[in-house]
């Protein structure tokens, strides 16, 4: 093929050759450096993002032969999170115990109107929720991409300038040690979060976002005994208007925190107002992280383009109603990267985009894309009101409802249910909505009655 030259801006250019790969970047400085980088005529990928989504692509890649860059800007840093993950998880990406903070074997959610019930209790003796911390999750599985041939480089990607023609590469130009420097690549997986450059850079289109807010309080033992191995779940419209509250237990603190559609500009609002609800179990801690970050609400429009594909948050993986993203990000870049394995013949040709809609995005779909629309209709229904989270809170009694969903949680399948059990459920959910809307309706006038006294 012949070598194309491409003008890419007035500070650099670039010859590209597809057999035998040759880029040489200029940088026009005082003192004019020329370097050139010379690389087999198999694939070269690189992946924007060093999160689970990111670091399960880039070793998935890396593992399948494929030449892999992996982009994070701050490994340091880590994205605020509740830190749960499902059982399924330990052993399908082999996560050591040693990681696990805590294992959650009891759940408490607590209703509007303060009605607590105990969520966990057909869990089996070697069943648990994993809470994790972010920063060591995501640590561990960026290590693992490394030892398994992935390059990591801890820059700061600007942006990326996207092939007019149909095999030249894609150049991502990126900031190291306070300079400027580019990557040409035949592939890119965008793992970059909701804010998502990559997506930008491809106008995958917009979607909406949460904000999730999140204090970790490092508590007196005392305090932190009584959440060793227990979560709590708070809903209301004082804690969040469309979503829920949070306290998590971690190594040595718990993490307290509540996330918003709706109501962004009052998020601290809301924080305040979850930490005077469990005031009396958190007495005396003292707040030693303070952290915020952009939670998808909903798959992207466009989540492939060309030779780029989106994966984990950037792609808009995150579940309604659960508020999960841990997991369904590792599975979306692991899927990802082994798609691009396959349709390349472990890197021996070009991709197009129908090898990544063919190979991930419809597998992904095939698989997911139910969870997704039903918890996003769970959410509707039981989140939009006081009335109708005092509702999921009566439901979440029910043993039936609580085996139904521990199994689909920890082991991400379908649970088996029970014909008339199911029939039952929903004729409960039926009268425990018809319940709650009267007692929502009496509760509203008679909040209206205090109000009109003050």
């Amino acid at each position: 093929m012949a070598a194309q030259t491409l003008t890419l801006n007035p500070l650099h250019s670039l010859v590209y050759h597809f057999k035998t790969k040759t880029v040489t970047t200029l940088t026009l400085t005082p003192k004019c450096k020329r370097n050139s980088i010379v690389i087999t005529s198999n694939l070269r990928a690189a992946v924007i993002g060093g999160g689970p989504a990111g670091s399960s692509a880039a070793e998935a890649l890396a593992t399948g032969g494929i030449e892999t860059f992996l982009f994070e800007r701050s490994p340091e840093a880590a994205k605020p999170c509740g830190g749960a993950i499902p059982l399924c998880m330990l052993d399908e990406f082999s996560i050591p115990n040693h990681l696990i903070d805590r294992r959650v074997t009891h759940m408490k959610i607590i209703s509007p109107s303060n009605l607590t019930v105990d969520f966990g209790k057909t869990l089996k003796s070697h069943e648990f929720i994993s809470m994790l911390r972010r920063e060591v999750l995501d640590n561990f599985l960026r290590l693992r991409a490394e030892s398994r041939g992935a390059s990591l480089i801890k820059a700061l990607v600007t942006h990326i300038d996207v092939p007019t023609s149909k095999n030249s590469p894609y150049i991502i130009h990126y900031i190291l040690n306070n300079t400027q420097k580019t990557l040409a690549v035949d592939v890119i997986v965008g793992a970059d979060g909701a804010n998502s450059r990559v997506a930008k850079s491809i106008k995958a289109g917009t979607y909406k976002c949460a904000i999730a807010f999140q204090e970790r309080i490092k508590l007196p033992e005392e305090k932190m005994k009584y959440y060793e191995n227990l979560a709590e779940m708070y809903v209301g419209d004082d804690v969040s208007p469309d979503f829920y509250a949070w306290v998590f237990p971690k190594c040595d603190h718990v993490a307290v925190g509540t996330g918003t559609v709706c109501s962004k500009g009052n998020i601290k609002t809301l924080q305040r107002a979850i930490r005077a609800r469990v005031h009396p179990k958190i007495e005396g801690g003292r707040i030693i992280k303070v952290e915020a970050h952009p939670i998808p609400e909903h798959p992207r429009p466009i989540r492939v383009r060309n030779r780029v594909a989106l994966v984990g948050d950037a792609a808009g993986y995150v579940t309604k109603c659960s508020g999960e993203g841990i997991y369904f990000a590792a599975k979306s870049g692991r899927m990802c990267g082994e798609a691009i394995v396959r349709a390349s013949d472990s890197g021996n040709r070009m991709i197009s985009e129908e090898d990544l809609k063919r190979e991930y995005l419809r597998k992904w779909d095939d698989e997911y894309i139910i969870t997704f629309r039903f918890l996003d209709l769970l959410q509707k229904v039981f989140y939009g009101s006081n009335a109708g989270r005092e509702a999921l809170v009566e439901l979440c009694g029910n043993e039936y409802v609580q085996r139904m969903t521990f199994e689909s949680y920890l082991y991400k399948k379908l649970a088996d249910g029970n014909r008339w059990e199911d029939m039952k459920m929903v004729m409960n959910t039926i009268g425990s909505l018809i319940r709650c809307n009267l007692v929502g309706r009496e509760m509203e006038e008679f909040d209206k009655r205090i109000l009109a006294q003050i």
